[in-house]
């Protein structure tokens, strides 16, 4: 049934483009059929390529063989018809294509398909697990496509705007040697040297590191990067950074030219005109006003330390979080008083997933206060708290009392989920800023030592350095991210470029100097060659797409994404190897209950 493709079957154009300027031409399009009404005496189909659809008409003028052979098409054949634009009788105003349609004279059937598991339609109801295990069919949907299309125009556009600011796009390996710190490497192993693995790497940090001691000055790529670590809706083993590096620059000449990236971008790829420079905040600022590194402006709802009021309160749990070492801080939900005691509940719930024992609140609603604790504290002691928080009519109050990682954590989400409970979350009003002087290192109790905040490169501001070794905590960093309506699209760091430095940081650490001379020995003799000031900064390339698409979840901007356990259910990977590959690797299996 099935024909071929001729020297003269040529598309005019996609379906998607036949506007009124096209009535009277003969053309040739080609695509999948969307769907099929026949109507007796009339036919029509829809025809569907990536730029949209277009309607082939069948009628009384239409040939008897190309008219049984519409009558014999269904859902996702593929279809070559030629014929003249002509414009509908019927419009469809919803379609770009809705005035025109093409009354067909010729056609083949170039593939038919079995019924489809599911109907190829934007917005896709059906469940993401059939959907991915069919994912070339789920590919078809016109929403995924445009995400796909977009994420092609954000890459040519970085391409572009790095490319006239004298950047040279170089590729870094994909099989490098193992790494000690940062998220676990996805390991390969070698079949000429048996035992010993390659890892796929998690950035190409190092490699950038060393083109700028090789004299390139400017380095851009985009760049796969893998890491084997719990997956979420923003996060992938795989994905890709928009990946840049300078040499003899300060963090105000990365900033600078990221902010021009991102000006370009947002003017041509959403018709918006961002005012730069961008608002910067450090990193104390930001978890002080927002209980957040990455915090979103485009609600207020900040946070207020209400620690000095209540240390020598009586009421233990708030008295008792301060003399602990932690603090007491609450926010103000203006016109929040209209929460029910059962959504303030659900928002205690909500609270203790990020581990705060509970939710102390206060309401103000029809001249009347209620609340959870002021009957623990004294009249004075309310009216502080009351004062500080700003609180009116109409306002809900919730305070949590705990360490500060908790405290922050805690009242950082909530400010968040409130905000999207009460429908002041829009992803068309974007809000950027940079956060700037993290820590440097942040330790593990559970480990009882530092790790790197950002990596181990990172260097440390100058007038932080004599605290390395006595206060390593209190040492800050050149660091910088680009925080986009409450998400992390980027981030980067002045790097260390001279050896006692990047020294001092291993030893903080905890590496010994023969442990850093093996895992790092390139890097460190590389330094004794001369090495050029330089920073960079990497973008999630997956994030900042599906940020400047409204998008919640990376996977609906990647083609063939992972789920939530790192498989992918069309080609059912990860699968065991041949026996023969295995034997070849000198690698044995052993089986373990899943």
């Amino acid at each position: 049934m099935s024909q071929l493709l001729n020297k003269e079957d040529k598309r005019t154009k996609y379906c998607g483009e036949f506007r009124d300027a096209d009535i009277g031409s003969y053309v040739c399009v080609m695509g999948w059929a969307q769907r099929t009404r026949d109507l007796g005496k009339l036919i029509f189909i829809d025809l569907r390529d990536r730029e949209g659809i277009v309607q082939l008409a069948f009628d009384s003028d239409t040939p008897k063989e190309v008219f049984d052979l519409a009558f014999t098409v269904r859902a996702e054949y593929v279809l070559c018809a030629k014929g003249r634009v002509r414009l509908r009788s019927s419009i469809n105003d919803t379609l770009p294509t809705g005035r025109v349609e093409i009354a067909v004279e010729e056609m083949k059937i170039l593939s038919v398909a079995q019924t489809p598991p599911f109907e190829i339609v934007e917005n896709s109801t059906v469940r993401p697990e059939l959907r991915l295990k069919h994912r070339y069919l789920d590919l078809r949907r016109p929403d995924l496509q445009k995400n796909i299309i977009a994420r092609a125009k954000i890459a040519s556009i970085a391409r572009e705007y790095f490319a006239e600011k004298g950047f040279i796009e170089i590729e870094t390996p994909d099989l490098i040697a193992p790494t000690p710190e940062g998220a676990r490497d996805y390991l390969v192993p070698s079949r000429v040297h048996h035992g010993k693995f390659y890892a796929l790497p998690q950035s190409p940090q190092l490699y950038k590191q060393l083109l700028m001691l090789a004299g390139f000055d400017r380095y851009i790529q985009l760049a796969r990067c893998f890491r084997d670590e719990d997956l979420r809706a923003d996060r992938q083993p795989e994905f890709t950074q928009i990946d840049l590096e300078m040499s003899f620059v300060t963090q105000d000449d990365v900033i600078s030219v990221t902010e021009g990236f991102l000006k370009k971008l947002f003017a041509e790829f959403k018709g918006i005109e961002l005012s730069l420079p961008l608002p910067r905040m450090t990193y104390e600022e930001a978890m002080n006003r927002f209980g957040s590194d990455k915090p979103d402006l485009r609600f207020g709802f900040e946070l207020h330390d209400l620690s000095p009021l209540v240390m020598d309160c009586g009421f233990k749990v708030f008295a008792g979080a301060v003399a602990a070492g932690g603090s007491v801080r609450g926010i103000n939900i203006k016109g929040g008083a209209k929460f029910s005691r059962k959504e303030i509940d659900s928002l205690t719930e909500f609270a203790k997933t990020y581990r705060a024992k509970g939710l102390a609140w206060y309401k103000k609603s029809g001249g009347e206060t209620s609340s959870s604790y002021a009957k623990f504290l004294t009249e004075d002691e309310n009216a502080a708290i009351v004062g500080e928080l700003g609180i009116e009519e109409g306002d809900l109050a919730l305070i949590v009392a705990d360490k500060n990682s908790v405290v922050f954590d805690s009242l950082g989400a909530l400010r968040c989920e409130v905000a999207r409970r009460m429908g002041l979350v829009k992803p068309e009003d974007y809000r950027l800023l940079w956060v700037t002087e993290f820590p440097l290192l942040e330790y593990s109790e559970e480990d009882g030592r530092y790790y790197a905040k950002h990596h181990p490169f990172t260097m440390p501001m100058e007038e932080d350095l004599d605290k390395l070794e006595e206060a390593p905590e209190k040492v800050r960093s050149v660091a910088y991210d680009i925080v986009i309506n409450g998400t992390e699209a980027g981030g980067g760091s002045i790097r260390i470029h001279t050896p006692d430095i990047q020294n001092r940081m291993f030893r903080a650490l905890g590496l010994s100097e023969e442990e850093a001379q093996e895992k790092f020995g390139f890097l460190l003799e590389a330094f004794r060659y001369g090495t050029p000031p330089h920073g960079g900064l990497a973008f999630g390339f997956d994030r900042l797409t599906a940020l400047l698409l409204g998008l919640e979840d990376i996977r609906d901007v990647i083609a063939f994404p992972k789920v939530q356990n790192a498989s992918e259910p069309m080609t059912k990977s990860p699968a065991l190897p041949d026996p023969k590959a295995l034997e070849e690797l000198a690698i044995a299996v052993t089986e373990t209950e899943e």
